[in-house]
This record gives C-alpha cells, structure tokens and sequence, in this order.
C-alpha cells in the first residue's frame, strides 16, 4: 500500500503534535505535578535565554525531568527503528532486538563490564557502552549464524525460534552473573529490568550522537529495504548490494541497541510494537514507514516512562516492565495475525 502525500503530512502533522504534547506532559506530570504555564516558562527561560529559573520547580523540570524525558525520546526513537529495518531485512514482523535475543546480549555484556569492572579512564560509562555494543553485535552474528547452519535460505522461523533460545541461554547467564555480583547486585539487576532514573544531558548526547552516526545510514536504505519485501533474489536482480545492505543493518542496529542498553538497561519490546502500528496506519513503504516509526517510537517510551514513575508513584516501576507488558501482549497479536495470514 502506498501512502499519498495529504495522508503522509495528515500524519506528520498527527506525530509532530502528538510529540510535542507528550514531551510537555512528560516535563509537567509525576510525583510533584508542575503547571503547564510554569512548566513553558521554565523551558523558555532555560534553554532559550531569560531570567535564570529558580526554586524547586525549575530544577525538577531542567535537571530531571527534562534530560529523562529527552533520553526516553532518544531511546524509542532508537530502537523503533532499528526493530524496522531488521524486520525489513528478515522480513518478518516478529523480528526485533529483543525477540531476535540481540538487547539481552548487550545487558549481558554491560552486566559482565560491571561485574569485571571495564571501565575507560575518564569516561565511566565508556566501558559497559562499548561491551554492550560488542555483546549486542556478537549476539546478532550468532543468531544468524546458527539459522545460517541449520538453512541456507535464512528462513525467519528459524531465525526468530534461534533467537528466542539464545535470549534464554543470555538471560541464564546473566542470573549466574548476578549470583557472583556481591555488592554489584543492584546495578546488574538495573541493567536487566531497564530504567531511566538519573539521566543527563550527557547521556542525552550519547544517544542523540548514536542516532546520527548509525540511524542515518538507516534512514537512507528505505529503498533497499523495500527491495527486500519481495526477496533477495529479486533485491540482487534489481540492483541492491544485499551483503552490504546485510552487513549495514547488522552493524547499525547492533551498534544501536548496545548504546540504547547501555544507557537505559534492557527495554523490551519498542521495536517490535511500534512499526507494527505504523505499517497498519501508514503502510509498508520504508521511505515514510521508517521516519515515522522512529516519531512513534519517541512518544511511546516518553509516555511509558511516565506511565513507570507515575502509577505507583512515589514508587518507580523499571520501564522494561511496562513495555515488557504491553509488548507480550502485542507479540501475542502480531503472532496469531502472521500466523492466521500465512507469513513465513
């Protein structure tokens, strides 16, 4: 299906508001409630130049709030994007970093860096970043190829059955790293459940520059992709460079993911539930469907976020669960539709 331009800016227009909207609601809602008057004003005075915010309100919504609420936006947008260009690429809608195993390899990965203490010299989060990253590529490279061993043809039941066994094997491990993490329990088991507590403008930065350097080049094999929806055989008759395009995805997703755990732990479930809704409300055109997702995603997780630090507020559910629940749920959906509808 494809989507006409009044449709396509209807739901520009739709996404754009609908961000904004959720990113003020973010900022203002929460254990102490903060009026939206006050909240803009703060905003204002803080970013664009003003008289200096003061008091307990200002510095909830510019050294709290807003840093987490940018981070969440940052994350879903992250990891939207890249569950679309690896279903894309497997073309298979079940196919994201947690159902394919690669987001629990990078908290593995960032668990084990704790647990050995890698760290780089001045840069303490350098050193669980770039093992996540190594784990979350690693754990890709494996899935694929295990499938490859077991079927030339990379068939996607394989790879999706593959990858929920590795997810169980990387989850084992990581409960035998947490028995053995002593004093580290709690950062470990952090890093399993996903959270957003304690962000900063710097982790903010991380993850904006990650979405630049390895979501661009995603952004620009809408083409690509599209040419994958009706095989690779027809993609390599048409032109496309399918090992490099293979070998693109595999790095910038992995890369992604590894950067978004560890920053934010292991936070299931966003690339699998988001492009699904953007396909059945835009259709399956990557060159709308992968902005669009990564829009989506970023209003998602800003309002799970909020949904973790509000409903049982003054307590803080990790936001891996929220998502891990409306996920299981959407998985379940997807699954029996693919099923029903003859998806292999």
């Amino acid at each position: 299906m494809k989507m006409n331009a009044p449709k396509k800016a209807v739901l520009v227009i739709m996404l754009t508001a609908l961000f904004l909207a959720a990113l003020l609601l973010c900022v203002c809602a929460g254990s102490v409630k903060v009026p939206l008057g006050e909240s803009l004003t703060i905003l204002k005075n803080g970013l664009f130049g003003g008289p200096k915010p003061e008091g307990m309100n200002a510095s909830i919504v510019l050294s709290l709030r807003l840093p987490r609420v940018l981070c969440a936006a940052l994350m879903g947008a992250a990891l939207s994007l890249c569950g679309v260009v690896m279903q894309g690429l497997l073309r298979n809608p079940l196919a994201d970093g947690s159902t394919l195993g690669i987001s629990t390899g990078a908290a593995l990965g960032a668990a084990l860096s704790i647990v050995l203490g890698i760290s780089i010299p001045g840069l303490p989060i350098a050193g669980s970043a770039a093992m996540a990253m190594v784990f979350s590529f690693g754990s890709l490279v494996l899935i694929l190829a295990l499938a490859w061993g077991i079927d030339r043809s990379f068939a996607t039941q394989n790879i999706i059955l593959i990858g929920v066994v590795f997810t169980m094997l990387a989850s084992s491990l990581l409960s035998i790293l947490i028995t053995f993490s002593g004093e580290r329990l709690r950062s470990i088991t952090y890093w399993t459940m996903g959270s957003l507590t304690g962000k900063n403008y710097e982790q903010a930065a991380v993850l904006l520059g990650g979405l630049l350097l390895f979501g661009t080049p995603l952004m620009l094999l809408s083409r690509e992709l599209n040419a994958f929806a009706v095989g690779e055989e027809n993609a390599l008759h048409v032109g496309v460079p399918v090992r490099r395009v293979k070998l693109t995805v595999m790095i910038c997703a992995s890369a992604l993911i590894g950067i978004c755990v560890s920053i934010g732990g292991s936070i299931a479930f966003v690339g699998l539930i988001i492009p699904h809704m953007v396909r059945l409300a835009a259709g399956p055109n990557h060159r709308t469907l992968l902005p669009l997702s990564a829009f989506a995603g970023a209003v998602f997780l800003m309002l799970a976020d909020l949904a973790a630090r509000s409903v049982l507020s003054p307590l803080e559910l990790p936001i891996g669960v929220v998502t891990s629940l409306i996920g299981a749920v959407t998985f379940i959906v997807i699954f029996y539709r693919s099923r029903k509808g003859g998806v292999r």
